[in-house]
This record gives structure tokens, C-alpha cells and sequence, in this order.
């Protein structure tokens, strides 16, 4: 054979060929009768020849580089003799219908039909025509193969055909984006599912009535609220009605799939539409809060949007419990709570693959673009630690955001969900209008999070009838789309007369079922039946004994000596053959002389048999963070690693997982870098888990600056506004060692500033025991509250903040740290200096140097709530004291100084003077220079021990 004639006859293996070729052969594969006969004989004598090199080629070997074999055999003139010429016009057509199947399969959601308000002409894509390709109007009536597609079970079809499916399966109602997908078995899923029914579903009657019904019920209630309660703020789903027609669908299809608890985060718009018609809140009750009624038991209470609701639902498949998240107005930050919540059930059940609790996030389009939560807890989705088994996504897109906004501002991408493309997701546009399709999607979307675990997106396109709220005029900054939509006549009319013209409904019917809906709220009856009344769901978290409880400092958090040495072996001991890290070995030697009382229990220690006797006495524990498992100062190694082998290669060991027989779950995770999702993801499982020591652990405390909103919306205010009761635990690095503004502090003032009702604790503890018994007390009191605990980092070696193993076994945790020197006597006492945290260390070396035995010192280990019955009984032991003076590392704009100072100046007696004695207030937290930190130490501590005060002096 000629070199011309041997390319001619192995040149359609090359190139843009390619591809189509290789899924030829990985269809001739699967199913030799799915290629076009040709190309089977082709194959079937490729079978019969050698591999490249002489090595054997089997059927059922990997192909995904075969194009690469076909290349070499091409070039070595391999099958010249035994395959016959395949006609090259025939294959140069057929790959162009597949490069236009794969338009289509990319690119129709652009010519999709989705936007209700059709306020644009629908673009003009070339790779959808298919002159694009070559192909004319003579091609249009030729066969081709219709390979890999699911239009029909025969082989082939016409091209005529094979472009009306195309375009009805992809550029109707339904948009679809999945060819982003690695995953081939999910691509081809999703393309059967959509192929096979050309995206349009066949509803039996009864299916398409009920459609009508949520719609009616939808609709019903905003003009209902509209009318009754004119001018009050409700967020009105009017536009997006198809919404609840999908949430209905959720909820029934779920069941059917196993689903037995679904928790559901969603800002404003439609919510109070989610509660009566889906969650079957009491109309009755909406409407008293809309009169002003509210509930007594909460100190703040908040607006009716933002509140949640729990109920236990009737399904189509059994008893569904469904969660509505409590939601400020921060729109996305409820996110990852939701997450939390719902992996915090699922370990209650045991439930690893997901199917039991489904989480549901409900955003808008602005929103869902514009906030990196979105994106920090798409990231959390895949990962080991805060993977739930997918979420399933609802965007109710208005296709504006915020009213008054111009589109062209709102984002920098071409959909408003194209972030979660990070995370592989399937996207599902839809047109609101066509409610058919929505409920078509959400079952789509549905059973592919449940076959897959991976997240999954409706993206339902809609639009606002009215605006932002109900106090805003749209078509001030949105005329022409606002006329529009005022000649829009809803989505339920249009979907009532489509019913009544297909013969489905009488003419009157959809006036009935407008009319029965209406006479429902006019008797405040409940809208949804039937609702489960007497069920008991056994996985159920029981929060009674923890609500009505009043605080209190004390706990019997001691635990037997023999108990805390026994433990004490079995966390220090690694299974034989197992190879640690030199420096860990030591670390583990010494931590095993503290633990039979050979030595003083320093911080790690003290943590670890905290750990470890709750685990035993039966609580799981949680504790993540960037660098939880080792501890960023390298003084937890709470995970061991074998120096022969690695992590992923069972090549650690976690002994607090080895405590006890039937010991409780003890959980450590290296979080994705991250603290807004992951503390937010923290906080929705604490919240939904009593039982469980949950503990986010910052890697400095600067950084829990970047999740300020979860502390503000959640920690601090959740029980205030929602009656949500929480025993989060934070550890928040602290201390000024001259690493810098951004390596100093946990910003203590910000966290007191928020203190009020005894809504959580603020601790700053100073030795191996304290964090022993504030952890064990955080799980004992039969209370939830959050823990803000200002954890240290010179502490965790200093050898002066250890502890005697005795003060574990027979102590509890002390709120206020009185005078350990015994040589100070209290009538000698001039000052009483006032700390809290590693500053008393440095006062302690301080006093000793300047000779100041007149010179008492104090520790508040406990900033909030402050222990006033505790503070005056170590404080008034010196009534000859002159001057009070509180001493702090921080700068006098930060810190406990103006929130410590009132507490103080209530204990002093009438002629004694306070002061303060620290660095001068700054606009950064600390400074950069290590020299100029050194000189701001030597001064202030200098300043606390000065024979005469030199400071500013308050006078009680």
C-alpha cells in the first residue's frame, strides 16, 4: 500500500476523530450490537489482532487510551490487511451528528426556553445549527447512529429525528449543565434519565390536580396576607410559586427513596409559604404573629421569617421529619449549619451513606453567587469529616436579586450557580411557569443524590411580583421588567387553564380549589393533611432536661485517682509495631510519668484525660479545626502517625479511640481551610447533638475574625431570639508572645461585648487542671451553653502551668484563682493586682524580682459570667489593700479592661483607688516588632509593680 492510500485509510483515527472513535469502541464494549454493523466488524477484527509491543489485548481491559493503540497500529500499517476501508464521507458525517449531540448535550441550556417573563430574544449558538457541522438539508432525512443516546432502542435514526429530540430533551423547560462531570456513569445517568422521556414528564391526572393544588395553595396565601395584613414585611413568593410545588415533591419522592428526616435552610423570600402550605404550621398561628403575639419564654424573640419550625409529615413513602433551620438575615450563612445539623443526625442514626437525612439549602440567585459561604461549604461537601451524602439545591431564581440592583452587577459568571461546577454538581434550570418540569427535575434531581451522594442543583427560573419587600416599589429602579410583570397572569392560571384545555379539569374547578384554600385560612384550619400527630421519631433528640436550668460554677468533675491512671496507660501506649516519631515518643513517655502521678499534669495532658473520661463515661466527642489532630503548637498529638508507613495506608493510631470497651465515639478532623463554614458547620451540629463535646479549634485566634457572623447570628444570640440551646465549645489560641497582630488575640473584647443573659462562657484558664475540669464541667451540667475558651500557647510548655494529678482527681474548676504564694501575707497587702491568662506568670516573675511581697495577684479564669460570690471571697482577704490594679497583655481598647473594670469597682471599698496597667490603646491588636513587644512587656509589667502607681487611679 502507498504511504497516500495508507494514510487515507487510517486518517479518520486521528485528530477530532478521535473521540468519537473511542466511545465507538468503549459502546462496542459494553454492547457490541450498539455500533453501527461497519464499525462492529471493524472491532470485531481488531479483537483478533496483537496489541502493540506483541502484549495480549483482552475485551474487558480499560480503553480509555485505545485511540492511542489504534494510532501505533495506524502507523505500522496493522490493519491493512485485515480490515476492510470504512467509506470516509459516511464516518465524516457521522462524527459531525456526534459533535452535535454533544452541543446539544453542553450547550442547549443557553437556547433553553427558561425565563417566564420571555423578556429577551433567545440567543443565536452556532454549534446548535447544524450547517455548524457540514450537515445540509439533504442530511436531514439520512440515518445515522444514534450512538450512546436513549431517544430510542434502535441503532439508528434520522437526523431529522434525531435534531427534534435534541432540541425537546435540552432547549424546552429544562436546561441541563452535567457534561462538566468526571464521572461517566453519572453523565450517562443523567442523559438516559433526560433522553429517554425527551425532559418532559408524563403525569397521570391525579399527579397533574395535586400540581395545581400546591400552586393554588402557594398563591393562596400571599394574596391572603396581602390583603389581610397590608404593608407587613413577608417576602412573597408571588413569581416563584412553583416553589412549593417542588418542596412538595421533595418531600413525597424523598420518603418514597427512604428519606425519613429532611432539614431545610432558606432565607426570607417564600419561607412563610414553607411553613403553612409544606411544614403545615397552624395558619392560626402565622397570623397572630403577624398581630403582634409573640412567645414568652424567649428573652429577644425575632421576626417571623427568620424563625423555624419542626413537624413530622404523612409521605407518600412513610413519616418524613422535617426541620426548618432557624435564619437571620445574613441569607447564606445558614448554610453550613444546616450541614452540621444534619450530619450531626445522621451519626445519630448510624446513617454513613446519607439516605436517611437529606439536607435541603434553598437560595436566591443573588445570594447563591455573591457569598463565599456558598462556596466554603460547597468545598466541605466531598470531604470525610462534613461530607453529608449531598445536599440538595433549590435556587428560587428572580433573575434580579435584590430589586433595586442592575443584573449586570450581580455577579461575574453566566449562571447564578455556576460555583458549585467547582464541586462537579449537575445543574438543572427550569422554567418556573412550567410546573411539570419542576417536579419532573426535583425527582431527577433527587435520585441522583441518592444514587450518587453528591450534591445536586434546581435552579427553578421565576421572577418577583412584588419587590424586595412588600414596603418596595420595584419599578423605581426596574420599570420595564416590573410592567411585565404586571401583565403577567400567574403561574397557577396558566397552569389551571392548561389543565382545563387538556380536558383534565372542568372549566370551574380551579375556582373551587382557590376558593376551598381560602375558606381553610378564613378558619385558620391547617392546610396540609394529614399531619402526624402521635408519631415518635426514636431518633429524636430529647432536649428537656437541659432547657429551664440556672447557672451554676459548679460540677463534680473530679474522677478517682485510679481511674485517671488507668485511663492515663491506655491513651500513652501504641499498639506493637507501630513506629512513632522520636519526639512523640518522649511527649508520650512523659505524659505516662504524669499520668501515675510522676510528674505535674501539663495542658496536653490535662486535655487528653478530659478527653478520655468522657469517651469512657459515655459522651462522643468532636473536636475539628485546621490542625486538631496534632494541635497547631504540636501539644495534642491526639493522632499518631507510623513513621513506616502512610496516614491513608493505615498508618495511624488515635488511643482516645482506644480508651475503653463500649466507650462513646471520640472524632478528631483536620478541616478544609476554613473557619466561616466549618465553625457554622460546628455550631448546626452541637446544636442538634446535646450529647456530643462538639469543639471547633482555631488555629490562632485571630483567624476566628473571618466567622464573626456565625458568633453574632448563632453562638451568642440563638437562644436569645430562637430559644436554640447550645453547648459549642470554641478554643481560640491566645496570648501576647510577639508573634505579631495577626498571631496575638482571640479579641476578647469582642466576645465580652456580646455577653448578656448568661449566654455564654468566657474562659481564659491557666494550668493543666483548669482545662481538665472546664471540659468535663462543659458535658456534666445539665445546661448547654457556648464555651469561648482563650486557650494558650507558651502555656502549653511552661512548666509553672502544670498541675498535680491530685488537683484532677479531688479538685473542680475554679472561676477565680486567689494567691498561691503563701509567703504574701494578706494584712501586708498594699495592691491587689487583678489578670487573667499567661500575663499572671509574667507578674508572678515580675513581683519576685522587684521584692514585692506587699503585692497580691488575682486570676479571673472565668471572664463571663463573672463569679462574683468567688472574685469577693479571694478579694476581700485584703482589706488593708490601697490600690486595685487590673493587668493585661492586651492594649487598653482590647481586652477585659472596660468590661472587668465595673465588676471590680463593685467589690472595692470606700478610699481604694483602681487602675490599669498594660499597653496604651491601638488600632492593631499587637504590634509587629519583636523588639518593640519585648519593650511594651518590660513596661507594663513594670508599671503593675512600681512602688507608686503611676497610672490613672479611679477613686471608689
Amino acid at each position: 500500500m502507498s504511504s497516500e492510500k495508507e494514510l487515507l485509510s487510517t486518517s479518520y483515527l486521528f485528530g477530532s476523530n478521535a473521540p468519537y472513535v473511542e466511545e465507538l469502541y468503549e459502546s462496542y464494549l459494553d454492547n457490541p450490537g450498539s455500533v453501527p454493523e461497519q464499525w462492529r466488524n471493524y472491532f470485531d477484527q481488531l479483537q483478533n489482532l496483537p496489541a502493540p509491543g506483541g502484549s495480549e489485548q483482552t475485551r474487558d481491559q480499560a480503553h480509555a487510551p485505545i485511540i492511542e493503540s489504534f494510532a501505533q497500529r495506524a502507523k505500522a500499517n496493522a490493519f491493512a490487511s485485515h480490515v476492510p476501508e470504512p467509506d470516509l464521507s459516511v464516518a465524516s458525517k457521522q462524527i459531525s451528528v456526534q459533535s452535535l449531540i454533544a452541543a446539544y448535550r453542553s450547550l442547549g441550556v443557553r437556547f433553553a426556553d427558561l425565563d417566564p417573563l420571555k423578556r429577551h430574544e433567545r440567543p443565536t449558538i452556532p454549534e446548535l445549527d447544524p450547517a455548524f457541522y457540514g450537515l445540509t438539508e439533504a442530511d436531514l432525512d439520512r440515518v445515522y447512529a444514534a450512538t450512546n443516546t436513549y431517544f430510542t432502542k434502535a441503532d439508528t435514526m434520522t437526523l431529522r429525528d434525531l435534531l427534534k429530540a435534541l432540541r425537546d430533551t435540552y432547549c424546552r423547560s429544562i436546561g441541563a449543565e452535567f457534561m462538566h462531570i468526571s464521572d461517566p456513569t453519572a453523565k450517562r445517568w443523567i442523559q438516559e434519565r433526560l433522553e429517554s422521556t425527551f425532559g418532559t414528564p408524563s403525569f397521570d391526572a391525579d399527579r397533574k390536580r395535586n400540581i395545581l393544588q400546591q400552586l393554588t395553595e402557594a398563591e393562596g396565601l400571599e394574596r391572603y396576607l396581602h390583603t389581610k395584613y397590608v404593608g407587613q414585611k413577608r417576602f412573597s413568593l408571588e413569581g416563584g410559586e412553583s416553589f412549593i410545588a417542588c418542596m412538595d415533591e421533595v418531600v413525597n419522592h424523598g420518603g418514597e427513596n427512604g428519606v425519613q428526616e429532611i432539614v431545610v435552610g432558606m432565607a426570607h423570600r417564600g419561607r412563610l409559604n414553607m411553613l403553612v402550605n409544606i411544614m403545615g404550621k397552624m395558619p392560626g398561628d402565622l397570623f397572630a404573629e403577624f398581630e403582634g403575639k409573640h412567645a414568652d419564654n424567649l428573652t429577644d424573640g425575632d421576626v417571623k421569617y427568620h424563625n423555624g419550625f419542626s413537624s413530622d409529615i404523612s409521605t407518600r413513602g412513610g413519616p418524613v421529619h422535617l426541620s426548618l433551620a432557624f435564619n437571620p438575615s445574613h441569607l447564606e450563612i445558614v448554610n453550613p449549619v444546616v450541614e452540621g445539623s444534619v450530619r450531626a443526625r445522621q451519626d445519630r442514626r448510624g446513617d454513613e451513606l446519607g439516605t436517611q437525612v437529606l439536607p435541603v439549602l434553598v437560595h436566591g440567585d443573588a445570594a447563591f453567587a455573591g457569598q463565599g459561604v456558598v462556596m466554603e461549604t460547597l468545598n466541605l461537601a466531598q470531604t470525610r469529616g462534613y461530607g453529608t451524602g449531598g445536599t440538595l439545591h433549590i435556587v428560587i431564581n428572580n433573575q434580579i436579586g435584590f430589586t433595586t440592583s442592575d443584573p449586570r452587577d450581580t455577579r461575574s459568571t453566566l449562571y447564578c450557580t455556576d460555583v458549585v461546577k467547582m464541586i462537579e454538581a449537575p445543574v438543572f434550570h427550569v422554567n418556573g411557569d412550567d410546573p411539570e418540569a419542576v417536579v419532573f427535575v426535583t425527582q431527577l434531581a433527587l435520585e441522583y443524590r441518592m444514587k450518587f451522594r453528591h450534591d445536586v442543583v434546581i435552579d427553578i427560573v421565576c421572577f418577583r411580583k412584588l419587590g424586595h419587600n412588600e414596603q418596595d416599589t420595584p419599578s423605581l429602579t426596574q420599570p420595564l421588567m416590573y410592567k411585565t410583570i404586571g401583565k403577567h397572569p400567574g403561574t397557577r392560571k396558566l397552569y389551571a387553564d392548561k389543565l382545563v384545555a387538556q380536558g383534565v379539569l372542568s372549566e370551574d374547578e380551579p375556582d373551587r380549589m382557590v376558593k376551598a384554600y381560602r375558606q381553610l385560612l378564613d378558619d385558620g384550619q391547617r392546610t396540609i393533611e394529614p399531619v402526624l400527630t402521635d408519631y415518635k421519631n426514636k431518633y429524636a433528640t430529647d432536649w428537656t432536661p437541659f432547657l429551664n436550668a440556672k447557672w451554676t460554677d459548679h460540677a463534680d468533675t473530679g474522677v478517682p485517682l485510679t481511674d485517671l491512671k488507668r485511663i492515663g496507660e491506655r491513651i500513652t501506649t501504641v499498639p506493637e509495631g507501630f513506629t512513632v516519631h522520636p519526639l512523640v515518643n518522649r511527649l508520650l513517655n512523659d505524659r505516662r510519668a504524669m499520668a501515675r502521678g510522676e510528674a505535674r499534669v501539663d495542658w496536653g495532658m490535662g486535655e487528653h484525660l478530659a478527653f478520655a473520661t468522657l469517651v469512657a463515661n459515655g459522651f462522643p466527642i468532636r473536636i475539628t479545626g485546621q490542625d486538631s489532630g496534632r494541635g497547631t503548637f504540636t501539644h495534642r498529638h491526639a493522632v499518631l502517625h507510623d513513621q513506616n508507613r502512610e496516614r491513608w495506608n493505615d498508618g495511624t493510631y488515635i488511643p482516645l479511640q482506644n480508651v475503653a470497651e463500649n466507650q462513646a465515639p471520640f472524632t478528631v478532623i483536620d478541616s478544609v481551610l476554613s473557619e466561616e463554614a466549618v465553625l457554622g458547620f460546628e455550631y448546626g451540629y452541637a446544636a442538634a447533638s446535646p450529647n456530643t463535646l462538639t469543639i471547633w479549634e482555631a488555629q490562632f485566634g485571630d483567624f476566628v475574625n473571618g466567622a464573626q457572623v456565625v458568633i453574632d447570628q448563632f453562638i451568642t444570640s440563638g437562644e436569645a431570639k430562637w430559644g436554640r440551646h447550645c453547648g459549642l465549645v470554641m478554643m481560640l489560641p491566645h496570648g501576647y508572645e510577639g508573634q505579631g497582630p495577626e498571631h496575638s488575640s482571640a479579641r476578647i473584647e469582642r466576645f465580652l461585648q456580646l455577653c448578656a443573659d448568661n449566654n455564654i462562657q468566657c474562659v481564659q484558664p491557666t494550668n493543666g487542671a483548669q482545662i481538665f475540669h472546664v471540659l468535663r464541667r462543659q458535658m456534666i451540667r445539665q445546661f448547654r451553653k457556648p464555651l469561648v475558651l482563650f486557650t494558650p500557647k507558651s502555656l502549653l510548655r511552661n512548666k509553672e502551668a502544670t498541675s498535680p494529678l491530685e488537683d484532677l482527681a479531688n479538685g473542680q474548676f475554679l472561676p477565680v484563682i486567689g494567691e498561691t504564694d503563701q509567703s504574701i501575707d494578706p494584712a501586708a497587702v498594699n495592691r491587689v493586682i487583678v489578670c487573667s491568662g499567661k500575663v499572671y506568670y509574667d507578674l508572678v516573675n515580675a513581683r519576685k524580682e522587684a521584692g514585692r511581697n506587699d503585692v497580691a495577684i488575682l486570676r479571673v479564669e472565668q471572664l463571663y459570667p463573672f463569679a462574683h460570690k468567688a472574685f469577693h471571697a479571694e478579694f476581700s482577704k485584703y482589706t488593708n489593700a490601697k490600690e486595685v490594679v487590673w493587668t493585661q497583655d492586651e492594649p487598653q481598647n482590647q481586652g477585659p479592661w472596660f468590661y472587668i473594670q465595673h465588676h471590680l469597682y463593685e467589690n472595692m471599698t470606700e478610699g481604694q483607688k483602681l487602675g490599669y496597667a498594660g499597653r496604651a490603646a491601638s488600632a492593631s491588636p499587637a504590634v509587629g516588632y519583636l523588639a518593640k513587644h519585648n519593650e511594651q512587656q518590660r513596661a507594663l509589667l513594670e508599671a503593675a509593680m512600681a512602688p507608686k502607681f503611676k497610672g490613672f487611679m479611679l477613686t471608689k
